[in-house]
């Protein structure tokens, strides 16, 4: 040892050792959220393989992502893992992977453009008044209505026909022309029962001004 120089003590902990290694370990009741991560990543695929003209991977990746969606409520319901992140991670990437297909199958003009206008337009409505309820009455705790469940399974069953009658299964056009028009229906009617049923509860609730 060269004189002057003072060596520090060897550590016996390890460099690469986590702080709290049980923080780093995967828990049985994270896979919903897990899943539900791996549907919303599974979004940008899919537009990418609608916007090459890919019909069947496009097509087969969605009901992929359809039933995990149903994968993963199940696993919550069934083993009680239920948790505050899942509550938005489940409907966000369900609601991120609709929205994404409406606009690209709207763009390549396999979907109209009004009904695009009107599920987006819709969805947009539902967010605003849902965050100026939260702000302005009292914590929102929001549940789908019959009406919203029903446009909901109406989207997905227009965009798995679209995007089949693109490709794969060519399907009758009075059959799309028929969930188009069902389609923007349903989407008006839940929209005005959720403007109806939450400014109803604002009245009864009443303002507060503390933003």
């Amino acid at each position: 040892m060269v004189l002057g120089q003072v060596r520090a003590p060897e550590s016996k902990i390890p460099i690469f050792a986590p702080a709290h290694p049980d923080t780093m370990v995967f828990s049985p009741r994270d896979l919903p959220n897990l899943i539900s991560f791996m549907r919303l990543l599974a979004v940008m695929p899919v537009v990418l393989l609608l916007l090459e003209g890919q019909f069947g991977w496009a097509l087969l990746l969605f009901v992929i992502a359809g039933l995990s969606d149903g994968l993963d409520g199940w696993l919550a319901k069934h083993f009680h893992w239920q948790s505050r992140l899942g509550g938005i991670l489940d409907p966000l990437a369900d609601k991120t992977l609709l929205v994404a297909c409406f606009l690209v199958l709207g763009a390549l003009k396999l979907i109209p453009i009004w009904l695009v206008v009107a599920a987006v337009g819709r969805d947009l409505i539902i967010v605003g008044g849902a965050t100026l309820y939260h702000f302005r009455v009292e914590e929102l705790q929001a549940a789908p209505t019959w009406a919203s469940k029903l446009n909901t399974l109406v989207q997905i069953g227009l965009v798995v026909s679209v995007i089949g009658n693109a490709g794969p299964v060519p399907l009758p056009a009075g059959f799309i022309v028929f969930l188009t028009w069902l389609c923007l229906a349903t989407t008006l009617i839940s929209g005005i029962q959720y403007v109806w049923v939450w400014s109803r509860k604002a009245r009864a609730k009443g303002l507060h001004e503390d933003l």
